[in-house]
């Protein structure tokens, strides 16, 4: 089995990270790190007005993650294993769509102190997605915190996400093509997928089940 010990997943918003995180933790006896972005008290705010408090969302993003990171669990020989749902690095795509220039000098200088000191994954999972794909499983899930996201934010969104992974190369990385996969419903989607997450990664690598 490949020596994985600690597994981030990733993806735009309503892509299901979380799911597979949850799915993976308890399929490995991991322990799960789990975001919470409904504690973030701006972020229905910035939704509805996206100038005016991205720069409080941001932050509160960043400094949640920060803390969040310093207390990861230590594995032990019951959980050898920990399982995230995001990635901190992940943190400036959000800013470099929402900040203002002077805004994003502020956060750029946290972003230097704050990123050395995070522990790096051994592999990351970039769950990709189509913008449609994403609005179907937002409407589903109707959280009310997400009812007034438009699909141009989505669709900028999952453009700056495939531009950032496609640049990422800080650890290995696994690009899977989640727009046609059911790992919550579908037990034969699920072990495919799992099957490539525990292959050997040195580098950068696709999974593109339409292709099979």
């Amino acid at each position: 089995m490949n020596e994985l010990r600690y597994i981030v997943i990733e993806g735009v918003i309503g892509v299901g990270k979380t799911s597979l995180a949850e799915i993976l933790a308890q399929r490995l006896q991991g322990q799960l790190v789990l975001e919470h972005p409904e504690e973030n008290p701006f972020l229905e705010n910035f939704y509805d007005d996206p100038r005016r408090y991205a720069f409080q969302t941001q932050l509160f993003f960043l400094l949640s993650r920060y803390r969040q990171q310093q207390e990861l669990p230590q594995l032990d020989f019951f959980h050898p294993i920990l399982v995230a749902d995001y990635l901190f690095a992940k943190d400036k795509i959000f800013a470099y769509i929402n900040l203002s220039k002077t805004e994003l000098l502020l956060y750029e200088r946290l972003m230097e102190i704050l990123e050395p000191r995070i522990r790096k994954p051994d592999l990351v999972i970039y769950l990709q997605s189509s913008t449609e794909r994403l609005m179907q499983n937002i409407r589903l899930r109707n959280r009310p915190y997400e009812s007034s996201m438009s699909e141009e934010y989505i669709r900028t969104l999952n453009e700056a996400y495939n531009q950032f992974f496609l640049n990422y190369n800080e650890t290995p990385l696994l690009i899977a093509n989640s727009t046609r996969l059911d790992f919550v419903k579908n037990q034969e989607d699920l072990e495919s997928l799992v099957r490539e997450i525990m292959r050997e990664h040195t580098g950068r690598a696709f999974y593109n089940p339409m292709e099979k």
